[in-house]
């Protein structure tokens, strides 16, 4: 493969994975509900974290704008992905402005985004 073709296909590839996280609506930790199933951003202040060690899968809990147990919204990182996020993801986004992207999930009545990898998440300024 020519290298021409090979930087094309690297952009193709990007723009293909990329484009559903940029080109979601940007919407707040309380609009979710309403955008089950579908892809979108959220923006908001990580308001409290968890880091369930002692639990099935080790999960971190990211819970934008309001803390645990009042939480609106919730953002997961499983322990297999932890090491694709930044320092102590836990530590790292307490009290940020960030938008994740994804597919909006329900669980146990509250709207959530599984973070998988840290392209999902983005600091606003």
């Amino acid at each position: 493969m020519t290298r021409k073709k090979l930087i094309l296909f690297g952009f193709l590839f990007l723009l293909f994975v990329t484009s559903p996280l940029y080109s979601a609506d940007t919407i707040s930790p309380e609009e979710a509900i309403n955008h089950i199933g579908q892809p979108a951003t959220v923006c908001g202040i990580v308001a409290s974290t968890r880091f369930a060690t002692k639990s099935k899968g080790q999960p971190i809990f990211l819970y934008l704008d309001k803390p645990y147990p009042d939480h609106i919204f919730t953002i997961i990182i499983w322990g297999s992905d932890r090491s694709s996020f930044p320092n102590v993801p836990e530590v790292y986004y307490k009290n940020k402005r960030i938008c994740v992207s994804g597919q909006i999930q329900l669980y146990n009545g509250k709207p959530e985004i599984t973070a998988r990898r840290s392209s999902q998440i983005k600091e606003e300024r």
